[in-house]
């Protein structure tokens, strides 16, 4: 007897994910901290449900599933930047991968939406939530990784991206 297909995510988390700093025309950017480590603050991140799920679609996912916000309403823009980390998981997480998997690649993206508004939490995920200045906002970002995405924002914008 074969066994049975699985139509839900594979065991493991797929070591690709992205990183999704929501802001706004001003650069104030959106911080959320996780219910599972008080203190963590972070902009959106989440990994592929599987390995050929396009960026965007990842993105625009783990922004909805996290936020609530659709990035295809009016007024945002969602940008893929082209930019990727490649960084050690924490080991606490590792257990979430599959065995020796110790490095994920990051894919970063930046959410403009026209204002800062209150976004709906996942409860499981998070607990709380921040708008704050981009300068700020980078100071709060637990991870280094998050603080330099953050970061960015005035570059680009100064670059005209």
């Amino acid at each position: 007897m074969s066994e049975p297909v699985r139509p839900f995510k594979v065991p493991y988390k797929v070591p690709l994910s992205v990183l999704v700093v929501i802001h706004t025309p001003a650069l104030d950017v959106l911080l959320i901290e996780r219910a599972d480590v008080p203190g963590f603050w972070q902009s959106v991140t989440g990994a592929k449900d599987h390995p050929d799920e396009p960026w965007a679609a990842t993105a625009a996912r783990e922004v909805l599933e996290e936020t609530g916000i659709d990035v295809q309403a009016p007024g945002h823009v969602l940008t893929d930047w082209a930019l990727e980390n490649v960084y050690e998981i924490y080991p606490g997480w590792r257990h979430r991968y599959a065995p020796g998997v110790t490095h994920n690649t990051e894919r970063l993206f930046g959410l403009c939406v026209p204002q800062a508004r209150p976004v709906t939490l996942s409860p499981r995920e998070h607990c709380n939530q921040v708008w704050l200045p981009w300068t700020e906002a980078a100071d709060r970002c637990y991870s280094p990784s998050n603080a330099e995405a953050v970061l960015q924002l005035a570059r680009r914008r100064a670059a005209g991206g």
